[in-house]
């Protein structure tokens, strides 16, 4: 290995793990997490979910199908930082435009591969998620001491709000397929592009808004509904979203959230949220629908959960009613999801949406669409 390739990646505890620079070189600073799906590394990477976090690929041979222009989930890589073991060295796909490696370089993402991932995430599964660089370049020549200092002084994602650097800048509009049920206003947290996709397959005329709008703004455009999306950064620190949401739920607007949007109904209904020691990421988590009694596999990017009672109809200690918890996992017994019973409000914490799958909770979609044409109907 040359000195020019030499890289690290260094956690916040002190370990330390020598591998081959990846993509770009230099320095990256985050949130060090694992992803356990064995495909849809893309996904993974244009999920502006990501945003402030390395992500550590547990599959251990990554880049194999290359990039395209279809896959991506917003119009470019959010994660900070990039772990792998294998890195493939030829594109194997009739789909793929590009390289994984060329893709990370081009949008100056700093990886690192050659390392034992399986060691990392060992760590992180006994220590909890943890500060991490990954330094590589120059960089690479500082001691070992320098560089946990540079870790040890970088923000910790715990009461950090991203959702401004995530969000679009301006509203757009994605006209609905089909038969129009109305215009949905949804608040862009970090949404990915198959969400929007799948809400528009719906008949949905589906307006995509700044984090910032308020809720005057967001009553003028006359939605059906609305819908907060996916999103990094801590729930505890997005106080502006849950009173908009309260403001929404006030105005008996349906609503329909997803992973972050599921956390900050959750703080809207009154509810708390914590930090989960090193959360779910990946494409394989088994979750129960306590509505139905099926067990689905689904897909998750979540390091923060609802703190709500199970197997209880509770009382929400913001004056909406009772609510219930719709979905537990099983691995862990977290809270998956919340459905209000006095008004037209659900979620889920994972991703119904999930590319390249799995699709076992595509249904959550229709579910939302049949609440707000009922809710409709009901108010003709």
């Amino acid at each position: 290995m040359t000195a020019s390739s030499k890289a690290w990646l260094v956690l916040e505890d002190g370990s330390a793990f020598s591998g081959r620079a990846y993509g770009s070189q230099g320095r990256s600073l985050g949130e060090v997490v694992f992803a356990t799906g064995m495909t849809g590394y893309q996904e993974t990477l244009t999920d502006p979910s990501y945003a402030g976090q390395i992500v550590v690929m547990t599959a251990p041979h990554i880049g194999n199908t290359g990039v395209n222009g279809q896959d991506s989930e917003s119009s470019r890589i959010w994660v900070s930082g990039f772990v792998v073991r294998d890195p493939s060295r030829v594109v194997s796909n009739h789909r793929a435009t590009g390289s994984l490696d060329a893709q990370l370089l081009s949008d100056g993402v700093v990886g690192i591969s050659g390392i034992d991932t399986r060691a990392v995430t060992r760590r992180l599964r006994d220590a909890g998620s943890m500060r991490g660089g990954v330094f590589s370049g120059t960089d690479a020549t500082l001691t070992l001491d320098e560089q946990l200092a540079i870790v040890r002084s970088a923000e910790v994602m715990s009461g950090r709000s991203l959702s401004a650097e995530v969000s679009t800048a301006a509203g757009y509009l994605i006209p609905a397929n089909g038969e129009l049920i109305g215009t949905l206003a949804l608040l862009d947290l970090g949404v990915k592009s198959s969400t929007i996709n799948h809400l528009a397959a719906r008949g949905f005329d589906v307006n995509v808004l700044p984090q910032s709008i308020t809720l005057n703004e967001l009553l003028a455009l006359s939605p059906v509904a609305v819908f907060y999306s996916n999103g990094p950064g801590d729930p505890g620190a997005s106080d502006q979203h849950v009173e908009l949401l309260r403001g929404v739920l006030r105005a008996g607007l349906p609503f329909f959230g997803i992973c972050f949007g599921n956390q900050l109904l959750g703080r809207a209904l009154g509810y708390g949220t914590y930090k989960l020691p090193f959360g779910h990421r990946g494409i394989n988590q088994p979750v129960i629908d306590l509505l139905t009694g099926r067990t689905e596999i689904t897909s998750h990017n979540h390091g923060f959960a609802v703190d709500a009672p199970i197997g209880v109809i509770s009382e929400s200690p913001a004056g909406f009613g009772r609510v219930e918890v719709s979905h537990v996992n099983l691995n862990d017994n977290v809270v998956e999801g919340l459905r209000a019973l006095d008004i037209p409000a659900f979620s889920v914490q994972y991703h119904p949406e999930a590319a390249a799958g799995p699709h076992d909770a595509n249904y959550l979609f229709d579910r939302f669409r049949d609440l707000v044409v009922s809710h409709k109907e009901s108010n003709a």
